[in-house]
């Protein structure tokens, strides 16, 4: 584990070095023309679950390569009972969490972004009719690749796919089984002093 955070590590250290050589036009140290403010509308569909939410997020280009921000999410999740379980669940939750974007080409990035969600959740028993609500929170990794363009100091658009990577039974990003479901995002973003 220890070698795989250093590796990590290491390959961010590098891409800000090299972002930092690509992008001697951008301004130094921070700088309202770094910072950008968009949302993202995330949309997760199986053949027995439906995920549905919204995600505002206040960003900073470090460099050309690499943005960083703080993300919030309001989410809405269903899943029908099925043969298996004669459960129909239904969830509302909201959280925050931090991203990193990795732009290695110019409409290609690779993103993590961890959160912490807090899950109201509302399970019927479609055959004896009894409801029951639980209050519980969660932590989880989206792990992705997505296609974009982004130009520093200007705008931001993009799509994106990804997984959650923990194995946490109460994640929003997770069936009643314990399986992920993918999450699909599609998202803007302005930079609030644009350059001219």
């Amino acid at each position: 584990m220890k070698k795989i955070i250093f590796l990590l590590l290491s390959c961010v250290a590098g891409l800000h070095a090299f972002g930092q050589s690509q992008g001697e036009d951008m301004h130094k140290g921070f700088s309202r023309a770094n910072l950008f403010f968009g949302s993202g509308l995330n949309l997760g569909i199986t053949d027995r679950s439906f995920n549905i939410g919204l995600n505002p997020e206040l960003g900073f280009s470090l460099n050309r390569i690499i943005d960083v921000g703080l993300a919030v999410n309001c989410n809405y999740y269903s899943q029908n009972a099925s043969e298996l379980s004669s459960i129909r669940f239904q969830n509302i939750n909201y959280g925050v969490g931090v991203f990193t974007r990795i732009w290695p080409v110019n409409f290609l990035f690779l993103q993590i972004q961890p959160e912490f969600n807090w899950i109201n959740s509302s399970q019927k028993n479609v055959n004896t009719q009894q409801t029951v609500k639980y209050n519980y929170s969660a932590e989880s990794i989206l792990i992705g690749i997505g296609y974009g363009s982004r130009i520093p100091g200007s705008r931001i658009s993009y799509a994106s796919f990804m997984i959650d990577a923990l194995q946490n039974p109460n994640s929003p990003y997770r069936d009643q089984f314990n399986d992920p479901f993918p999450v699909f995002r599609a998202g803007f973003g302005v930079y609030l002093h644009p350059t001219r």
